[in-house]
Order: C-alpha cells, then sequence, then structure tokens
C-alpha cells in the first residue's frame, strides 16, 4: 500500500526542510552587530532585542526537530509495516497529515511575525518615535532578512512536504466511495 516514490518524495522535502531551517536557527541565533553610539556607548542588536524574532528561533528548532522525527518513523514502519493493522495506519497517517499542517501554518506565521518586526527596524514608526535600526545595524539587518528568506524557503518546502503527506493520505481511500478504505 506504501507508494515508494511519495515516501522518496518526502524523505528528500524532509532533510530538506531540516537542512534550511537548522540555517535559519543559525543565521537568526548567531547574527549580532556591536556599534558605538555617539562614540561611548556601545549597542548590541541580536534576535533577542525582538520578541517575534526571538519565537523564530524557537519555532524552527522546534519544527527541525519535528521533521527529524518525522524521518525516525521509516525505519519502524519498515521493520512493523506488515504487522500493523489498518485501522491503526490510517489513524497514523492522520496524525501525521494533521501534524505536517499544523507545522506549516506555525512556521509561516513565525516567518511573517519576524518579517514584521524587521519592517518596523527597517522603516521605523513615526508614530511611536521608533527610529530606524537598520540605518545603524546594516549588516545585521542583511543577514536577518537572509533568516528570513530561509525560513519561507522551509514554509514552502514544509507545505509540499504536507501535500505528499495528503496524497499518501488519501490515496489509502476508495475514489468511488466517499471515506471508505480501499481494499485489497
Amino acid at each position: 500500500m506504501e507508494l515508494p516514490m511519495a515516501r522518496s518524495a518526502e524523505v528528500c522535502l524532509r532533510i530538506s526542510a531540516i537542512l534550511v531551517l537548522i540555517v535559519t536557527t543559525c543565521v537568526a541565533a548567531f547574527d549580532t552587530q556591536t556599534e558605538l553610539v555617539l562614540s561611548v556607548i556601545e549597542k548590541k542588536a541580536s534576535y533577542r532585542d525582538v520578541n517575534a524574532l526571538k519565537i523564530l528561533v524557537y519555532v524552527t528548532s522546534a519544527a527541525a526537530g519535528y521533521n527529524f522525527l518525522q524521518l525516525c518513523k521509516y525505519p519502524a514502519s519498515a521493520f512493523f509495516g506488515r504487522n500493523l493493522i489498518k485501522g491503526s495506519y490510517i489513524n497514523f497517517a492522520w496524525v501525521c497529515f494533521l501534524l505536517d499542517q499544523i507545522a506549516v501554518y506555525i512556521i509561516f506565521a513565525a516567518n511573517s511575525a519576524a518579517f514584521q518586526g524587521c519592517m518596523v527596524a527597517l522603516t521605523g514608526v513615526d508614530a511611536f518615535q521608533w527610529m530606524k535600526a537598520c540605518d545603524k545595524f546594516t549588516r545585521f539587518c542583511i543577514q536577518m532578512g537572509g533568516a528570513l528568506l530561509c525560513g519561507y524557503l522551509a514554509s514552502i518546502l514544509m507545505a509540499l512536504m504536507a501535500s505528499v503527506s495528503a496524497y499518501r493520505l488519501f490515496s489509502m481511500y476508495s475514489p468511488n466511495w466517499f471515506l471508505r478504505l480501499k481494499t485489497k
């Protein structure tokens, strides 16, 4: 019942997503820049200055761990694949599908919130008297933009992964009958 092409596509997408999520986490977490303000005071910019960037670091590292755990299911499914009863396998497929959907939306939301925070740092907000931070911390802003691009790439990879997960789930159902499993 398992489709080998869907399995290999999911493995490749998960490995790619893990790598991109790790790059996003590392670039965002280790990006710092120190500048002299008024030739006396040192000001340091890091991801801890914006709460959305902290959340981005936590969410991307958790998503990389989730994808790694999803990769670990393949040796178990190969070992226990014949012994699983059909009902438990379909429930497992539903859980994986729903978790993949949730992970995609959370990664996209964290990246969008971080992007909004970075746009405030780039343009400033006159109504709140927030100054433009990217005029002083140019390298930090450029590297954070790279981290956000990697985060959106990870969102796209995870959306593709969720579509493969949906394909694997719904290929277990009969095309002729509504929500009836295929018979052998």
